[in-house]
């Protein structure tokens, strides 16, 4: 978390963040082709094609620098990079890249397996997806009350919606293919 946040950035952020949602959903169109062109290629040859690894993977620190910025933390008043790539951003993302996949895990893991992290991350985000509401936009709202008021965005919170961010995007990884390895049920990392 940046130590100096704005009393009141907060309020504009997701106005300022529009254009990275228009180009982000064009990305994230991309990203469900090439997960279905990704889950071919683990079935026959064991493998996701590295260059759609990395556009996915991306999409996936793409949208964790906004949501950070904006909608699922607030955590830095730094505008996001306009970037698929690693930056020097305060939100960072990585997922390594796995030699060998489970041709038979990717069958069931997406959508069988991955099914009680569904019913958790649901809770937790009020959908699927990792900013759709739920338990961490009632914490970031309070946190932005809080920011408001004190000037200071309570340590417990940000901890606590960063465990939340930081469930749904293993989980995430995890259905998008890119891990074989199930995800813990966790908050921490």
């Amino acid at each position: 978390m940046d130590p100096n946040l704005s009393r009141v950035l907060w309020l504009v952020k997701w106005i300022l963040a529009i254009p990275h949602f228009v180009v982000l959903a064009f990305l994230w169109v991309a990203y469900v082709v090439l997960w279905v062109v990704a889950l071919f290629n683990i079935l026959f040859t064991g493998k996701y094609p590295r260059g759609i690894f990395d556009f996915n993977v991306g999409v996936l620190r793409w949208s964790w620098r906004v949501g950070f910025y904006c909608c699922s933390v607030l955590g830095s008043d730094r505008y996001p990079p306009f970037s698929l790539k690693p930056t020097d951003y305060p939100a960072t993302f990585d997922v390594e890249y796995p030699e060998n996949l489970s041709k038979g895990l990717a069958l069931v893991k997406w959508w069988l397996l991955a099914i009680p992290h569904y019913l958790v991350v649901g809770i937790l985000h009020g959908g699927v997806g990792p900013r759709s509401g739920g338990l961490n936009s009632i914490l970031v709202i309070f946190a932005a009350v809080a920011l408001l008021f004190t000037g200071r965005y309570p340590v417990s919170i940000f901890d606590l919606v960063m465990g939340f961010n930081r469930w749904a995007f293993r989980v995430t990884a995890y259905a998008s293919l890119m891990r074989d390895e199930y995800p813990p049920f966790r908050l921490s990392p």
